[in-house]
Formats: C-alpha cells, structure tokens, sequence
C-alpha cells in the first residue's frame, strides 16, 4: 500500500530554485523574501515553512495554487482601482506572520498548526499560463496574490504576473507588508497595486501577537510608495489591541506623513483563531479611527467590515468640493461617478488612483534606500535577522 504523503511532502514536490536569496558557508542560504532575513541550514525551512534549504538551495513553492477564484475588488480591498471590477484571486499556504486573530488561518497557518486542522485543504495543480487565462474567462481586470502571505511565493507571483501581464491584466499583492528591499525591487516591474496591513503602531504587539516588527512595515509603505506602486494601507481595528485613541492617531499620522492620498481603510474585526473571544469592532470605535485619519490630514479614509453601519464612510468624496464620486455598500459599488481619467464631475480635481487598465510592458523600477520617516517613528528600532529553527 502506498504511503499517504505529508503535506510538507507535497508542498516540496511543488517547487524550484527561488530568486531572493544568497547562498552561506556550510550550505547554508539567507532568505530575502521577506524582513525575517532568515538564515536557513541545510535540510531546515524559514520561519514561513514553505522555503527550505536544499543541499545548499533555497527552493521557493511553484505551479499550485488552493485557492483560485474571482473576488471584488473592493474585497482586497482596493477603493481607488477600477470600482466595480473583479480581481481574480490566488491563495497558497504559508505566512511569515502568526496572528493570532487571523482570518485565513486555515491556509496561512497550515504548516505550523496540527495535522487534524489541515483537513480541506486542497492543492490544485496549475501553471501561471492558466491563471491568467481563468482570469480572463472570469471577467477580471486584475490578478491578485492573496489569502496567505505572497512575500513567501515572489518568485511564483511573478510567473504569474507575467503571464497576466499579456493578458493586459493588472497585478497585486494583498500583503502584510514585511518586505525587503529586495523583493520589492525583485516585483516592482511586474506588481502594480500593493495593499499593505499596518496592524498596529506598537512594536511589543507585532512581536508578541504577529510574531513581527513594526519597522519593516513602515518602510514598506514609505518603499513601495516611492516606487510606485499603488498603495492602499488596511487597519483591522481590534478591540482591546490597537483601538486606543493615541495609537489610532499615530498611525494616521505616519501614512500621512508618507502620502495624503494614500487610502487608508480601518475595518471591523470578527471573533476568529485564537481570539473567539474577543469582541465585534463597534461602528464607534471605526469611527475613532476615520475621524483620527481625517484629523492627520488623510483625503481618504474608510470604514469596512460593517455594511451599511457607518454611514458614508464607505464612500469616496472629491477632497475639493465635498462630490460624492464613488457610492459604496461593503463590497458593492452603487455608483461610480468619475470621469474616464479620474476626475471629479463636478470641479474636475484628479482623484489619485487607478481608474483605467493601461497597455504597457514592465513598470519602470525606481529604486529606493533610504526610509527616513520610518526610522523616525521608532527611532531607529529595527528587527534583527532570524535563524530558523
């Protein structure tokens, strides 16, 4: 009788040799994908669990997917990118992260909770080709990397995003944002719109509830705004844990000091994970944070999670004249009121975003070294680079 294969097993079948990293003595490799920096010896895996080194090789996942399927795009969510249309979604397994109140446990924790909770999840065999051509007999305008952690499979993003690239697809990552330079350099010719989670504005949080640092993400979002990606920032504000008033503040603050244009969405959490016993995000304390957004200077901030019970907080208004442009109900665009180039009907002010799919090759690759406003923020603290266990 043929052994049933671990899932590990049938992850490692699905590989190849990655693109971000460098090899050490003893065979050992470091890993660039993501700001754990891992140093990996031989035979052992990242803290993600699904890069591992090979006899002296990093391999990287490829060719699988678990989740494949068509999704809003304002789900990702992405406000200011062509309200109304689809981005087809592609979910791994893996995180480099282990939130504690995570709301795709199932895949991105897969590696690193017991073998009873994998049960489901399935490994669909696929090629970059195909995605994009599912996307398209879909009806998407873009294909975005989603669900779990898609710093850990660049090098299978990429493929992908090529393939969408001819497609005349658009391309995103939905992302913790605990990048490197590397990477993001690495996917910048071929990744169009970044959403990053700034989970919090407290290191001792990130490192006892995500298993991170702060000062990554921040240079992230300094990084990938620079680059020119298309930014949007997503807070989940979870009682108990980041939705003080200071720390809500604080937050708006810095991605202001980033950008004023850049979205920033503050959405409610749900008893999930390890955390079932927390409670719903009230309307009110959202609304700390979009008041707190606003009073940074933000043009543009949103509520989420709570159809119907925020008010207009949904919607995008002209920062010039107050015009209702775009008229939102959760996921569903009731309205869209912008011009073909972005503007608003009314005092025709270009609203920042991206509002049409435009025909291109390569995005132009502007490099970045410096993220002064970062190290600023918490005065110089950086994460230091792992060994993996």
């Amino acid at each position: 009788m043929t052994p049933v294969k671990t899932l590990e097993q049938r992850l490692a079948e699905r590989t190849t040799e990655g693109a971000l990293y460098k090899k050490l003595p003893d065979y050992g490799v470091q890993c660039f994908a993501c700001a754990d920096r891992c140093r990996i010896p031989e035979g052992k895996t990242g803290v993600c669990k699904v890069r591992f080194n090979e006899e002296g090789v990093l391999r990287v996942p490829r060719d699988y997917a678990t989740a494949l399927e068509p999704d809003p795009m304002e789900k990702k969510p992405f406000f200011h990118v062509l309200p109304g249309a689809k981005a087809f979604s592609v979910g791994m397994l893996g995180c480099d992260y282990h939130c504690a109140y995570c709301q795709n446990w199932i895949t991105s924790q897969a590696l690193k909770n017991p073998a009873w909770e994998r049960e489901g999840i399935v490994i669909k065999d696929v090629t970059a080709q195909a995605v994009a051509q599912a996307a398209v007999a879909s009806g998407c305008k873009a294909v975005a990397a989603t669900y779990n952690e898609p710093l850990i499979t660049s090098e299978w993003a990429l493929e992908i995003f090529k393939e969408a690239r001819k497609a005349n697809l658009l391309t995103a990552f939905i992302s913790n944002g605990n990048a490197t330079r590397e990477a993001l350099e690495y996917l910048r010719p071929w990744l169009d719109l970044y959403k990053v989670d700034l989970k919090c504005f407290n290191d001792k949080t990130y490192r006892r509830t995500m298993g991170g640092t702060l000062a990554p993400v921040l240079e992230t979002i300094e990084r990938a705004k620079a680059m020119g990606f298309w930014v949007e920032v997503v807070t989940l504000v979870v009682p108990g844990l980041n939705d003080g008033e200071k720390e809500l503040a604080d937050m708006a603050r810095f991605i202001a000091s980033v950008s004023r244009d850049i979205p920033w969405h503050v959405t409610a959490f749900h008893p999930d994970y390890q955390m079932m016993d927390t409670p719903w995000t009230t309307p009110e304390k959202l609304n700390l944070g979009w008041q707190a957004g606003k009073a940074a200077g933000l043009r543009y901030v949103y509520s989420g999670n709570l159809p119907g019970g925020v008010g207009a907080t949904e919607n995008t208004y002209c920062p010039s004249c107050g015009e209702l442009l775009v008229e939102r109900f959760g996921f569903k665009v009731l309205q869209d009121r912008l011009g073909e180039e972005g503007q608003c009907p009314h005092c025709q002010t270009s609203i920042p975003g991206v509002w049409k799919t435009p025909f291109r090759g390569p995005n132009k690759l502007i490099q970045v070294e410096k993220t002064p406003r970062a190290e600023e923020a918490l005065m110089g603290e950086k994460g230091a680079a792992r060994t993996a266990p």
